[in-house]
């Protein structure tokens, strides 16, 4: 079976998941305001967790429903977040999700790997649509949607349920006739 390629930026490597990048991710993604604001990372982040979601991700490429990235600086090879997509197949499409810590807000990394992994999606993966997400009480992952060329297609208006409350979800895509436009 084919594995999770690694894919490179000006700043980034974008590279499978390891066992050993568990405990990064448990105090990264373990921070409240990252549960806060995404559909499904947990909080509390429990012991285990980071490994049993690590472990989930080659099965997910191997049947064609996903893949995620492990997010890591070129520079000190750091740790700094995941992004990935779920593939519907049968639409050719992916719903792309990131996060990224917050020692590492605002230094638009997660811009530059979302950028790649849309290029990703349409040249490697040849999906016509790539879309996300974000909860509207997070208007800073809107804006790396607009900035890697995603249209906004609408509010979503109380889609998610996170901890017994119903969040609006703006709703942003790009599709490959749009694509390097």
């Amino acid at each position: 079976m084919p594995q999770i390629p690694t894919l490179t930026t000006e700043r980034l490597i974008l590279r499978p998941f390891t066992l050993q990048d568990a405990p990064a991710v448990k105090d990264l993604a373990g921070e409240y305001e990252i549960a806060a604001t995404t559909a499904n990372i947990p909080h509390p982040y429990e012991d285990g967790m980071a490994e049993e979601w690590i472990n989930t991700h080659q099965d997910a490429f191997d049947k064609g429903e996903g893949v995620t990235f492990a997010i890591v600086r070129k520079a000190d090879k750091q740790l700094i977040g995941a992004i990935g997509v779920h593939i519907y197949t049968i639409n050719q499409l992916a719903e792309m999700g990131y996060w990224v810590g917050k020692p590492y807000w605002k230094q638009g990394y997660c811009t530059e790997a979302a950028r790649e992994v849309i290029r990703y999606s349409f040249e490697q993966l040849g999906l016509n649509r790539v879309q996300a997400r974000h909860m509207t009480k997070n208007p800073a992952s809107g804006r790396v949607m607009q900035k890697v060329g995603m249209q906004y297609e609408g509010t979503l208006r109380q889609s998610l349920l996170r901890w017994e409350t119903f969040e609006d979800a703006a709703m942003y895509s790009i599709l490959r006739d749009e694509y390097g436009r």
